[in-house]
């Protein structure tokens, strides 16, 4: 989602050097850039594509206007979605599929269903949701054979930590991370409030980033190893533009481990905060 669509070869440049640095999982979905951010991925990995994991989404439906778009979860609509993301894409399979959203006013079965035939018919190899709902990601582990969940958390958003990193750790369900600089606000951006955090608090919390940063390990790699430290948490899902944001995620997987206290500082320097809507 972060790539620049205005210069592709840019893109597809840092896309090609994450490879030779080892990144191996690409996260896109049919939303972004209207599937033109498939299509410069499918090209970008074609030459590679039995050495990389891709990931897509499904479920929001773009106006035939181009003004916006609209929920879908159905049956009918994914197992079309699909085909268009596999040409886009320029592959007969998609490693994983995520459901880019969710309400419990879903026919969940049917979209579950949907899913399923679509494994069956090896057009997929898992599936997932992209989501953040506590009410909706319940439900899926209690009905489907979801392989992960797409969520957001970092130092300044731990609200998973309450009830859904456990429970996806309880049933081997894999946890994507994203977000984990809070969009930027952790290293470099000017603090301002985000989520309940004042933006005096999401200073503070800047600071104490920059205060564990060593010569070997900087703020955006500490803010990462808190991510890739928590147990329950498989992977985390980088936003990257340029070359620079590239080797800060990279080094980060290398860096120096934060110790227990210096995880504490951070666990200590914010309130977890808990989601308030759809518990």
């Amino acid at each position: 989602m972060s790539l620049a669509m205005d210069d592709k070869t840019a893109s597809t440049r840092v896309i090609h050097r994450a490879m030779e640095k080892g990144i191996n999982f690409f996260d896109t979905a049919d939303l972004y850039n209207k599937g033109l951010n498939e299509i410069m991925l499918g090209k970008a990995l074609a030459a590679k594509r039995n050495d990389v994991i891709i990931a897509t989404k499904v479920g929001n439906q773009w106006r035939p206007d181009g003004s916006g778009w609209d929920w879908n979860p159905t049956k009918k609509y994914i197992l079309d979605a699909v085909e268009k993301s596999l040409r886009r894409l320029q592959t007969d399979y998609i490693d994983l599929y995520q459901l880019h959203g969710g309400t419990n006013e879903d026919p969940i079965d049917e979209t579950i269903g949907a899913f399923e035939l679509l494994k069956q018919q090896g057009k997929i190899r898992y599936y997932g949701l992209s989501s953040i709902r506590p009410n909706v990601i319940r439900e899926y582990v209690k009905r489907a054979a979801i392989s992960s969940v797409l969520l957001q958390y970092s130092v300044a958003d731990r609200r998973p930590e309450e009830t859904i990193l456990p429970l996806l750790k309880e049933h081997n369900i894999g946890i994507l991370s994203r977000g984990g600089l809070a969009q930027g606000l952790l290293v470099k951006k000017p603090a301002k409030q985000y989520l309940q955090h004042t933006e005096e608090a999401i200073a503070n919390a800047a600071k104490l980033m920059n205060e564990l940063s060593t010569p070997e390990r900087s703020a955006a790699q500490t803010a990462l190893r808190f991510v890739l430290q928590q147990p329950a948490v498989t992977s985390t899902v980088v936003g990257i533009r340029n070359e620079e944001q590239l080797q800060d995620a990279v080094k980060a997987v290398s860096a120096t481990p934060l110790t227990s206290t210096e995880m504490e500082h951070l666990k200590t320097i914010l309130p977890p905060g808990f989601y308030e809507a759809n518990r």
